[in-house]
């Protein structure tokens, strides 16, 4: 066994609708967009990651920019295969080996995940040289990553708004009690605000645009402490066809995003209506935790406090508390045995 074990590596990832996070010897050595660009003509992947994601929205019919992820599921699984395999030939560590070495790996998926998506997940990871793959469930890998002790017979809650789903959870004694997978999340948010320039401004702007105004202005309250100043955003005039720019105030996003982040708030109130009483009173004391890059849109965890009268907290580096997570799993899987899918 001793010479396998040198020869496997361990990686843990979290292969996500909007950036896949991997782990590499405790260190996080990949976090880019999970987006590819390839060639039509030759079919070959010619950019992945920061370098597709630049391209998106501005390429011509050659190219074509590939999101192989879609509400946290894999939808093309040839282009999220390669995405995988030049993700992990790219590792540094990785990259002095004449060969690729065999992975052990643990990849996190939605909870709502069907078993046909859960083995398209696991093959495409088999497919890259894993020779043992363990899935985890998101809000269970959170968890983790935010430093709680899931094992305790204590309730805990857990809202994980990520970039296709948004995964809700309850906790206790190492298993998920009971759970919500919504299909609003940071791709919805992003499109409100397209659909919303276009309504209210008759400005059409691309999806990357859309996302760069929801991190520097997105809010989800119309009365923020310390208010974001006022975006100028471009794009193409309805109207005219001109380009034009026009000042945006996050008031206005808020009301964009009203809708959904109310879709939002239903689920976790439905969550918490499905508790059993004795974990409803631990949560009572716990409070509710947020993970992922919904959880940084400002003033969301004031406005979920509002309605479920709970404390909401924010998971510290929230981006990144599904891969803390998955990597603390790997680092000790016969601990976490009982969550890991094998």
């Amino acid at each position: 066994m001793g010479f396998f074990d040198f020869m496997t590596e361990d990686i843990a990832i979290d292969l996500g609708t909007a950036n896949t996070l991997i782990i590499h010897n405790d260190k996080v050595v990949i976090d880019s967009p999970s987006i590819v660009a390839r060639d039509r003509i030759s079919g070959k992947i010619i950019a992945v990651g920061k370098e597709a994601s630049m391209m998106q929205g501005k390429t011509h019919e050659n190219i074509k920019t590939i999101r192989p992820l879609k509400d946290g599921v894999i939808a093309d699984f040839d282009a999220s295969e390669k995405m995988i395999s030049l993700f992990i030939k790219s590792i540094p560590a990785l990259k002095k080996r004449m060969f690729t070495p065999a992975l052990r790996m643990v990849v996190c998926i939605p909870s709502g995940i069907t078993e046909v998506e859960m083995r398209a997940v696991k093959e495409s990871c088999e497919r890259v040289n894993g020779k043992e793959v363990y899935l985890i469930h998101e809000p269970m890998a959170a968890a983790i990553g935010i430093g709680i002790d899931i094992m305790q017979p204590k309730g805990n809650m857990i809202v994980d708004i990520g970039g296709g789903t948004t995964e809700i959870a309850v906790i206790a004694l190492g298993g998920i009690v009971c759970d919500k997978s919504v299909k609003i999340a940071g791709d919805v948010f992003t499109n409100d605000i397209v659909y919303y320039m276009r309504t209210q401004h008759n400005l059409f702007v691309g999806e990357t645009t859309a996302e760069k105004i929801k991190i520097q202005i997105g809010a989800a309250i119309e009365d923020l402490e310390t208010p974001p100043e006022d975006m100028s955003v471009q794009g193409r005039d309805l109207l005219t066809g001109k380009p034009k720019q026009v000042e945006v105030s996050y008031r206005e996003i808020a009301k964009a995003l009203d809708k959904s982040i109310q879709r939002i708030e239903d689920a976790v109130m439905e969550t918490l209506s499905q508790t059993p009483p004795e974990l409803a009173a631990d949560i009572y004391n716990t409070g509710i935790y947020l993970a992922g890059g919904g959880s940084m849109l400002r003033g969301l965890d004031k406005r979920i406090s509002q309605k479920t009268d709970l404390p909401v907290y924010i998971a510290e580096d929230p981006l990144r508390a599904v891969v803390r997570g998955t990597g603390m799993a790997l680092k000790n899987i016969p601990k976490f045995k009982s969550i890991l899918i094998k």
